[in-house]
């Protein structure tokens, strides 16, 4: 099994993606080497167990692959967070901010039942808008959130100060 290590080395950078002056850190190697996958499912596992979540809530794209097989994983409940206009069912809807511009974010209105613990997991932490918004639908929602865990940390962007603010521990696997 490699370690986080050679999870860091599987993790590529694009340049100005998606916008100039932009950085993107891409995950999808790490999603085709399946021991380095399996390595983060293992550590992000191992560290949501000690919040006992009910459920996972995962926000859209690449934060549903993580959430989803977690879930799995400790037999819990998944729901996902998703751009406007992409749920078929009743929301709420927030809107935040990114790094580089705004956006709405939507949750169906039973994906959390009040009271449920859950996670919030994500693929990467850059400014923490977006894991911010998806926390203030949970919370729309009566729930708890227990934790927020990421693969990826930008730690420049500061965006674990805001989750930290906004109540909730922040795990990151990877930190640049």
């Amino acid at each position: 099994m490699p370690s986080l290590d050679r999870v860091r080395q599987l993790i590529r950078d694009v340049p100005d993606f998606p916008q100039p002056g932009i950085v993107f850190k891409d995950i999808t190697p790490v999603l085709g080497d399946p021991a380095a996958f399996q390595s983060v499912l293992d550590t992000l596992e191992e560290r949501l167990r000690v919040y006992g979540a009910d459920r996972i809530v995962a926000i859209e794209s690449r934060g549903f692959v993580f959430g989803a097989a977690l879930a799995d994983r400790l037999k819990i409940g998944f729901s996902p967070i998703r751009k406007l206009g992409k749920l078929p069912y009743k929301t709420h809807r927030i809107e935040y901010a990114l790094e580089y511009g705004k956006g709405v974010l939507e949750a169906h209105v039973d994906a959390v039942q009040p009271g449920e613990k859950v996670a919030i997991v994500d693929d990467l932490l850059a400014t923490g808008g977006t894991a911010w918004g998806a926390a203030q639908l949970v919370r729309m929602q009566e729930g708890q959130v227990a934790a927020f865990l990421f693969v990826v940390e930008l730690a420049f962007l500061k965006g674990r100060d805001r989750l930290v603010q906004s109540g909730g521990p922040v795990e990151a696997l990877i930190t640049y």
